[in-house]
């Protein structure tokens, strides 16, 4: 009984996606923070500083890009999802959770992508982040598919948990990332660029029936 009342407790999904799309817009913009403005006595010096800073720029443009696919990928997901539960609130947060502290490795990897041993370090830390973001999306997506009650009535309940391999392909791909770190950070940085291109273009739309 108490099990069949859960599961009809629920709430629209808007304020849940608002409040997610405040905690992305706010890891987006911090990533630009972390990018010290130089300081020169001359046009050729303040040249030679500004190219200095390109780990910064580097990390900067592929974290601006990992955030902004998974923020139209989180987009995607709550199209399909008309109302949520508890379960899944607590999920949405714990994968905000990762959002949110992007922005660290981010700066980890710019201020180090120049020192060949702390680079692999920072660079496997960025890359178990992104594998703790892997965890959290598909742990929430396969809860969202597990009954379906959360869903619009015009999604297709089979088809929608037919695409659980894909959404968990990330559980595969990025402790890559993690290994290919010990051997090239600026690899590794290109990798992770590199997936989120293709995650911008290949998502798997979930059917709906009229």
């Amino acid at each position: 009984m108490t099990t069949e009342l859960t599961l009809t407790r629920t709430t629209d999904s808007a304020r849940v996606e608002a409040f997610s799309d405040g905690v992305f817009a706010i890891a987006i913009t911090l990533l630009v923070l972390d990018i010290d403005v130089p300081e020169a006595r001359s046009a050729q010096g303040l040249w030679h500083a500004l190219g200095a800073e390109w780990p910064s720029y580097c990390a900067y443009l592929v974290s601006f890009l990992v955030i902004g696919v998974m923020w139209v990928n989180h987009h995607t997901v709550f199209s399909y999802i008309a109302r949520v539960d508890r379960t899944l609130v607590f999920l949405n947060l714990l994968l905000l959770l990762v959002v949110a502290v992007l922005p660290f490795p981010t700066a980890l990897l710019a201020q180090n992508l120049r020192r060949p041993e702390a680079a692999h370090v920072a660079a496997a830390v960025y890359g178990a982040t992104m594998v703790a973001h892997a965890v959290t999306f598909t742990v929430f997506w396969f809860n969202a598919t597990r009954t379906g009650h959360c869903f619009d009535e015009r999604v297709d309940l089979d088809a929608a948990r037919a695409t659980r391999l894909r959404f968990s392909l990330g559980l595969v791909v990025y402790p890559i990332t993690v290994l290919i770190a010990f051997l090239s950070a600026p690899l590794a940085l290109a990798v992770h660029g590199v997936l989120a291109v293709y995650y911008a273009f290949n998502q798997t739309p979930v059917p709906t029936v009229d």
